[in-house]
Parts: C-alpha cells; sequence; structure tokens
C-alpha cells in the first residue's frame, strides 16, 4: 500500500493532482473550523451539548449534513449540499421535462448546458439554505444580536459556489 502511493507520488502528474486534493481539504477543514463573526461560542457550545446527550432535533440532522460546520456557523457552514441538491433535482427533471431530456442526449454540448443549469440552481439553493441556517440559527439564539446575522448568507453560500465555479473554469 505504501509503496503504491510513493509511486504516486514518482509521477508528477499525479503528484499534482494529490498535492492538490490535500490542499483543498485542508483548506476546506480550516474553513470548516473558522467560526463567522457574530455567533455566540457559547450558545454554540450549549446546543453542541444538548446534541451529544441525545436530544433530537433539526439541528442535530443539519449539523450532520454539514460535517459539524453548522452549529459553529462556520465559513463553509453548507459545503457541497446545494450542488448535490441541484444535481439531484436536475436529475428528476431530466425524466420529466422534454427539453432536458433532449439535451441530455445531445451529448457534450447538451451535457455542457445541464450542467450550467445545475450551477444557476446551485446559486439559487446555496441562498435558500444559508437563509434558513440563519432563521435556525436565530431561533437557537446562536448570535449575540440580530445585526450580525445577514452577513452571514453570502459567506455561508461561498464555499459550494465558488469552488464549483473555479474548478469549472479552470478547465
Amino acid at each position: 500500500m505504501l509503496s503504491a502511493f510513493l509511486s504516486a507520488f514518482r509521477t508528477p502528474d499525479l503528484r499534482k493532482k494529490l498535492l492538490f486534493t490535500i490542499g483543498i481539504v485542508a483548506i476546506y477543514r480550516l474553513g470548516a473550523t473558522l467560526p463567522s463573526p457574530g455567533v455566540s461560542y457559547g450558545n454554540a457550545q450549549r446546543c453542541i451539548e444538548a446534541m451529544e446527550e441525545g436530544t433530537p432535533g433539526v439541528f442535530t440532522l443539519l449539523n450532520l449534513f454539514s460535517g459539524g460546520a453548522l452549529l459553529s456557523l462556520s465559513v463553509f457552514a453548507l459545503g457541497i449540499m446545494p450542488y448535490i441538491t441541484a444535481s439531484i433535482i436536475l436529475q428528476l427533471l431530466t425524466v420529466v421535462i422534454p427539453r432536458l431530456e433532449q439535451l441530455r442526449k445531445e451529448g457534450q454540448a447538451g451535457q455542457a448546458k445541464i450542467t450550467q443549469y445545475t450551477r444557476y440552481l446551485t446559486l439559487g439553493l446555496a441562498v435558500l439554505q444559508a437563509s434558513a441556517f440563519v432563521a435556525l440559527a436565530r431561533s437557537g439564539q446562536l448570535f449575540n444580536n440580530q445585526c450580525d446575522q445577514w452577513p452571514l448568507i453570502p459567506r455561508a453560500r461561498g464555499c459550494p459556489c465558488g469552488s464549483r465555479w473555479s474548478r469549472s473554469s479552470s478547465r
């Protein structure tokens, strides 16, 4: 196993891809641990302790999907949830809407168009999910005051949207 990993590192193309992947994972983990300004750390800790005691609730489920980043409302709290949701929605709509079915059958050009639609839907879903997270956090009183909430929406959606556009535009 170790010899296979070492031989992969000897190949320049694989080494570059592995280092890029490790770097992106490190940046994501850093962003997932950085809490957004205005979040009351004490209240967030109380919510975490309540979850650890086994109190079921919506926070438990959403925190699970966000990789533990929800309760701290970290910079990357949404993760890739909006993109995955948008992809699933478009996959299902492809069966229902004939124009999308046609695009899917057109090959590379049609797939590119569907990918573009997925990105637009991701942006809308990210804003919607970030707004929902802020509303949930407000009801759970994770904030110090009401003024700090709304700047979190663009920050929370920044990760899924920014990472998808930057990755696709580099091709």
